[in-house]
């Protein structure tokens, strides 16, 4: 391991979904160089190898991945029991950051390919795999979740076909209170964050598709000098999974510039 052996998570290990690009690929790397053994997954294998060259690239050795479709349960089952199989037979938290989905005004959407695929991209994957690293974290004697929320689950913004997406996160949103109300006998803290709009591959294909969206963005927030990065993301994630969160369970932290707030 590199310089990150008294890190803030130093001595845990953190599975986290979707490490192939944007918020996912930033936790992956700040949670290694904050300590954490991460075991990490993605569907896409080419990207995930990409991840992992940017972490041996700063001497991280503590970073693993594996490829996954996170919509087969199956298959999430199969990356559960590989994670307990690497180390000590368990891990400490679980970020759920993977998502993909589709974005149309209601008029223009279509059910299957748009609606469902989002609900199954933001909401049911991280079902299953909460549902599959549940037992883990009871037989641990406790461990930490982080779900990703959005600001859209609690607002909609102006010009934004974000439908399905928005049901989809105000679904994870209610899903993880769930979770935290059903955790807690057990030592489990589940939390979400919700970001604002993010710079990512994703968001600027959006945004260049629609010139508008980056004013209308910047105009809701309070802090209006630039959008919200990955790596803003990533340091919230790292405080909630280490021990100075450990009596913050149910809760979910706004990473918006103040976009929510008004």
């Amino acid at each position: 391991m590199a310089a990150t052996e008294r890190g803030r998570l130093a001595g845990k290990t953190a599975l986290i979904t979707g490490v192939g690009n944007g918020i996912g690929q930033a936790c992956a790397l700040l949670f290694a160089r904050q300590g954490a053994r991460v075991l990490g997954c993605d569907r896409d294998t080419a990207a995930a190898e990409q991840t992992l060259a940017l972490a041996r690239a700063e001497g991280l050795q503590n970073l693993a991945i594996y490829t996954c479709d996170l919509t087969q349960p199956a298959a999430v089952k199969a990356w559960i029991e590989w994670a307990c199989a690497q180390g000590d037979g368990g891990f400490d938290c679980l970020v759920n950051a993977a998502a993909f989905g589709a974005f149309a005004w209601i008029e223009d959407m279509d059910y299957e390919a748009q609606w469902r695929r989002t609900l199954t991209g933001e909401l049911d994957i991280v079902f299953l795999v909460c549902q599959a690293a549940w037992p883990v974290l009871k037989a641990r004697g406790g461990g930490v979740v982080l779900n990703f929320a959005s600001a859209n689950a609690r607002m909609a913004l102006e010009g934004s076909p974000a439908l399905a997406h928005c049901a989809g996160k105000g679904g994870v949103l209610a899903m993880t209170r769930q979770l935290a109300m059903e955790g807690g006998p057990y030592n489990i803290r589940a939390n979400t964050l919700s970001p604002g709009l993010i710079e990512t591959q994703a968001t600027r294909t959006h945004m260049a598709r629609d010139p508008e969206l980056r004013p209308t963005a910047l105009s809701r927030q309070f802090l209006r000098e630039r959008l919200g990065t990955p790596e803003d993301v990533a340091w919230a994630a790292v405080f909630l999974a280490s021990d100075e969160a450990v009596w913050i369970t149910g809760a979910d932290l706004a990473i918006d510039a103040g976009a929510t707030a008004g």
